[in-house]
């Protein structure tokens, strides 16, 4: 059998028979991980348009699926503070306040492994900068800018030049943990099917509001951990997806 086949038992249902053989950190009465990556106390926040006042996003639903597609092309008009408040929410926000075991989108055991990081170069009212988003407070927290990123991520991701020109960029990490505390060797199934709901949500929630994205899953590892700054194993990059608002000629 050539080699690569070997790894295709991560995606058989199997898995699930194999992984009665061990014992997860939860059945072992092992501590919960935190549902969000915590920061530091000089962290710069910004509010977010909550959901309950949002005035975008009311396409109807038939209209959205059909439309929906790869975009590579974006307009110069930055995205609204309200725009990409959609786009954070709809991607990993919350259904109810105070709730933080359902967002949004599906996730298996309700795990969310994921962090949500974005290049913001193009926002009304934001620093161009990197920041992450905090789904269980609906804010954003600035985390610091580099003058070469464009560039680097560009390279990181194999010469994708249309990703310069997004006005944000979704950079998607997974802390496997999260999963793995519950599901074991079967975690890894998961969180990739939870990767798929997580951008398909992206454009959906894109289309509703006149802007485009595509999901990229070609960048060299190393490269896109270290523009984050996260060390690789606990937490590495595992979805980016450029998003930008589309040309209305």
């Amino acid at each position: 059998m050539e080699d690569y086949k070997k790894n295709r038992r991560f995606l058989k249902s199997s898995i699930w028979q194999e992984a009665g053989h061990h014992v997860s950190d939860q059945r072992k009465g092992l501590e919960e991980p935190a549902k969000e990556k915590p920061l530091v106390d000089t962290t710069e926040f910004i509010e977010l348009t909550k959901p309950q006042y949002f005035k975008i996003g009311n396409k109807p639903l038939k209209e959205v699926i059909q439309n929906r597609k790869s975009h590579r092309n974006f307009s110069t008009t930055p995205l609204s503070i309200e725009e990409l408040s959609f786009l954070l929410w709809s991607t990993q926000g919350l259904r109810k306040d105070g709730d933080t075991r359902f967002r949004t989108v599906p996730s298996a055991g309700a795990r969310h492994p994921f962090e949500t990081y974005l290049y913001i170069r193009e926002v009304e009212g934001l620093s161009e900068g990197f920041y992450r988003y905090l789904p269980l407070e609906h804010k954003l927290a600035f985390l610091f800018e580099r003058t070469d990123t464009p560039l680097r991520i560009v390279d990181a991701c194999f010469g994708q030049t249309f990703i310069s020109n997004a006005a944000a960029t979704f950079i998607w990490t997974a802390i496997p943990y999260r999963s793995e505390w519950r599901y074991h060797a079967t975690s890894y199934k998961v969180i990739a099917l939870d990767a798929g709901h997580l951008c398909q949500n992206l454009y959906l929630a894109c289309e509703a509001i006149n802007a485009g994205t595509c999901a990229i899953a070609a960048y060299n590892q190393d490269k896109m951990d270290m523009l984050l700054d996260v060390d690789g194993e606990e937490e590495f990059v595992i979805y980016l997806a450029p998003v930008g608002k589309l040309s209305t000629d």
